[in-house]
């Protein structure tokens, strides 16, 4: 009989920019990855293969307590901050077994980690929490002769104190997503609290329990998960280019791969791409490089390059392939894809770098209640804009593009300078991008609001340049200045003293018809039946006329009103109450 293969489970680590989580990694396996990423932040999933071997030297706490490690080893996954590289996917859930949340104690739950806890909640993914920084606290006494406990326990009150605070302030934010938690030597039952773990990157403080803990509970609860199976999956992570060669990044979660064997990757219209791979090298333990393979067994990083060119997306899933189980494969993806990708028939525009953060960007939406009605991967383009453009015809909210860790392509760029009603949002962080979209729904909200209450009649003020009387009568033509608001074509107007002017028939500039002006604009006007001598020669301004039932309505959304507006509705009014003190009250 066949010896059954378990495979390292897969352990992500994730959290808000800066609070650790490169750092813990970098403890770990010894190395300063984090003093060579641009600025501190981590710019690309880094695996690392951690080995049994390692866990030993680590952790001698192992030891110790007597646990007889089963498991070869870990496959860590350093993510960046954003949401897209928490959510890696597969079949059915996570593509993490576990999850390491680093959360600075010190600064608590901040919006990046709300959006990781959300995604991993929604995942079913389980996680414990390194609460990181503890050397931050002041007047910590590091004392890593002792244990964990006995080193927060001897702390000064006034330190212990401060510990106590800010760790039960975490557990406290963390019921309201539904999960109860303590520090984890006060649990007995791992599967009904989330377990805390206080360390320090800097000092190695609280590390090796950290590490216990992930042994302990992969041990206990993840066995039977990480059994091997015969059939090769795994999850492109990045489509690359080096001079003329296109590798991919990719982790292999279940199975074998082999040098020259066919595999099968979904695509986003729910077709095939089956190729050779060419090449395999896998990451070597604790290293940043990579060697040659001929096989390699889940679970594990890899680069490999393929036989045949082919548009391969990042996020897409792959399994072995064997002629003649298209369809049956094409189905595995379908269901795949179709879990991950729900849209509704109406709703904005939606597109990612990779099929991950395209679902986490979706789940975050749907619980803001925000309908998708396209989803994609890519950047955005003229496909795209078209969707947006017929939405503006349905629902203007609707007429909007969100873009998470993507570009706009040029000719999209032009089409949006000819219709600037048309939204794109671009971010890089996933609640950035939220908060973004509500700020500007909300933003249109007004501006729909506002042009309806516009629509009842448009707000001016006008000059009468007595230099420039073209016509006195039949119709009267003269110049005037747009002091305040807009002037429109129709528009009816009265003087200082409440008297009726007339509609204004045509507006001209420099001989050219117009059918507004704004603002500072000079334009000669005609008012049929206007007598100028009689009626408006020793006149200064006009006014747009407005009825009480408008003037209410205005009132009542005076908050969609700009100041040089409210400043005409107030010169209106008093013009008004010349005649009817009670006018408009």
């Amino acid at each position: 009989m066949e010896e059954e293969i378990i495979r390292q489970p897969i352990v992500t680590i994730c959290g808000h920019v800066d609070h650790g989580k490169t750092s813990i990694l970098d403890y770990f396996r010894k190395t300063d990855l984090q003093s060579q990423e641009a600025g501190g932040i981590t710019q690309k999933i880094s695996f690392t293969l951690y080995p049994y071997e390692q866990i030993n030297k680590t952790c001698p706490l192992l030891k110790k307590s007597g646990v007889n490690l089963k498991i070869p080893g870990f496959l860590f996954i350093d993510t960046p901050g954003h949401a897209a590289f928490t959510n890696l996917r597969k079949r059915g859930g996570s593509l993490a077994d576990l999850a390491i949340l680093v959360i600075d104690i010190n600064e608590g739950i901040k919006p990046q980690t709300a959006e990781v806890i959300q995604i991993l909640k929604h995942n079913k993914t389980p996680f414990i929490i390194a609460l990181n920084k503890v050397d931050n606290i002041s007047g910590w006494r590091t004392n890593k002769e002792k244990s964990l406990k006995e080193s927060i326990e001897s702390q000064p009150l006034n330190v212990k104190n401060i510990f106590d605070e800010r760790y039960m302030m975490i557990a406290d934010s963390l019921t309201s997503y539904g999960f109860d938690s303590d520090l984890f030597y006060n649990i007995d039952d791992f599967t009904k609290k989330i377990a805390l773990i206080p360390c320090s990157a800097r000092t190695g403080e609280g590390i090796q329990e950290l590490m216990m803990m992930l042994c302990g509970l992969s041990q206990k609860y993840l066995k039977e998960k990480l059994k091997i199976e015969n059939c090769s999956k795994g999850i492109i992570l990045e489509v690359k280019k080096e001079k003329d060669n296109e590798y991919v990044e990719a982790i292999l979660y279940d199975g074998k791969l082999k040098r020259n064997g066919e595999i099968a990757i979904a695509d986003m219209n729910k077709d095939l791409i089956i190729t050779k791979v060419r090449t395999i090298e896998e990451i070597l333990p604790l290293s940043t490089k990579f060697t040659k393979k001929e096989e390699v067994i889940a679970a594990t990083g890899l680069k490999l390059q393929f036989s045949e060119k082919a548009d391969i997306l990042p996020g897409m899933p792959f399994l072995s392939y064997e002629k003649g189980k298209e369809e049956e494969i094409k189905e595995i993806f379908k269901k795949e894809l179709t879990e991950t990708i729900t849209t509704e028939n109406k709703g904005i525009i939606a597109k990612a770098d990779s099929l991950g953060s395209l679902e986490a960007l979706l789940v975050l939406l749907k619980q803001k209640n925000i309908p998708v009605l396209k989803a994609g991967i890519g950047d955005i383009n003229k496909n795209d804009f078209s969707s947006a453009k017929a939405n503006l015809e349905i629902d203007p909210f609707d007429a909007i593009i969100l873009g998470f860790n993507v570009n706009i392509n040029e000719d999209v760029k032009i089409l949006l300078n000819q219709n600037k009603k048309i939204k794109i949002i671009l971010e890089e962080v996933v609640y950035r991008l939220i908060d973004l979209l509500e700020k500007t729904r909300e933003d249109l909200k007004k501006e729909i609001e506002r042009e309806k209450l516009m629509g009842l009649t448009t707000l001016c003020k006008l000059e009468i340049l007595h230099q420039y009387v073209f016509r006195i009568t039949k119709p009267a033509i003269f110049g005037v200045k747009v002091s305040l608001g807009r002037l429109i074509q129709e528009t009816k107007f009265i003087d200082e003293t409440n008297e009726e002017i007339g509609r204004i028939k045509n507006i001209q500039s420099e001989k050219n018809s117009l059918k507004e002006a704004i603002k500072d604009q000079e334009v000669a006007i005609s008012i049929p039946g206007v007598n100028f001598e009689k009626q408006l020669k020793n006149k200064k301004c006009l006014y747009s006329d407005i009825s009480e039932r408008q003037f209410k309505e205005f009132k009542k959304n005076k908050d969609l009103l700009n100041d040089e507006e409210m400043k005409i509705l107030r010169e209106i009014v008093e013009i008004k109450r010349i005649n009817n003190p009670d006018w408009g009250i």
